[in-house]
């Protein structure tokens, strides 16, 4: 049993990320699990569960805490009208096939190779967010038909593998074809909630071992009520934010931050 000295810190510790996990989600569209994942990681890895599918717990307890914070966001930028639920409707049956696809994928690979597709998948977000502008675009309106049938489970697949929301790939996405940055992030949030809910179903089935104390299959119910007691408080603040200010600049910083993130997560899936 670990020290309750370090438990207090790492859970203090979970805490602050959670705050700063809610505000990212509504403010710059990424998905609070982007910073949760490698976070996790690192918790669980200094508690003593390092082993072959302690990404799937990651992945798994990130994925459900998207769930309340999505919900949380869509709620607060529906309340703006900021929300294009057409485009939420269209996507979301493809986007859900393509987050059950995920949680199969990810259940058969090891830790090491989870670690290695988050790191690559990972620093193209970054690169995405520091070096994108916001004139780029490559239609004028959201894909339709065949396209559309492509890349909506293909958004879910690579999130669920990430452990992320809607946001990293949905925003871009509909920022390439014309949708305005706040509706995208509005509506990304929508995504979320798509991309959780199925996968968090299957991977409450999955057994994981070593599992720290109070986990449900793949699911850390400590890590998870540590972080949702932050983000229900902190994700409106960012989709507030997100409204007031011009979020640009932290979205470069973040970015460079981010890409860090992945090669040492990189670093990692090579050494294991």
């Amino acid at each position: 049993m670990p020290e309750i000295g370090l438990l207090i810190g790492l859970g203090a510790m979970l805490l602050a990320i959670g705050a700063v996990a809610g505000v990212l989600a509504g403010l710059l569209g990424v998905g609070g699990g982007i910073v949760l994942v490698p976070s996790f990681f690192y918790a669980f890895s200094v508690l003593g569960y390092e082993g072959p599918q302690l990404m799937q717990m990651c992945l798994a307890t990130s994925l459900a805490t998207i769930i309340v914070t999505s919900v949380r966001s869509v709620l607060a930028h529906d309340r703006r009208g900021a929300v294009d639920w057409a485009i939420l409707r269209g996507w979301a049956p493809g986007i859900a096939i393509g987050a059950v696809l995920g949680v199969l994928v990810a259940t058969q690979l090891r830790s090491a190779t989870l670690q290695a597709i988050f790191g690559g998948l990972a620093a193209v977000v970054g690169l995405y967010m520091l070096l994108g502008r916001a004139h780029w675009q490559i239609a004028p309106q959201m894909p339709t038909g065949p396209l559309r049938a492509v890349l909506s489970p293909l958004v879910g697949l690579l999130s669920v593998l990430m452990g992320i929301g809607g946001g990293s790939f949905g925003v871009p996405l509909m920022s390439l074809h014309g949708v305005a940055i706040h509706r995208a992030v509005a509506t990304a949030a929508g995504f979320g909630v798509i991309i959780a809910v199925p996968s968090v179903a299957g991977f409450l089935l999955v057994t994981v071992a070593p599992a720290p104390p109070w986990s449900i299959g793949a699911v850390n119910l400590i890590a998870f009520a540590l972080i949702v007691a932050m983000t229900l408080i902190t994700a409106p603040i960012g989709a507030r934010l997100a409204h007031a200010m011009d979020p640009k600049p932290l979205k470069r910083v973040f970015g460079a931050f981010l890409i860090l993130v992945a090669l040492n997560m990189l670093r990692k899936a090579l050494a294991g």
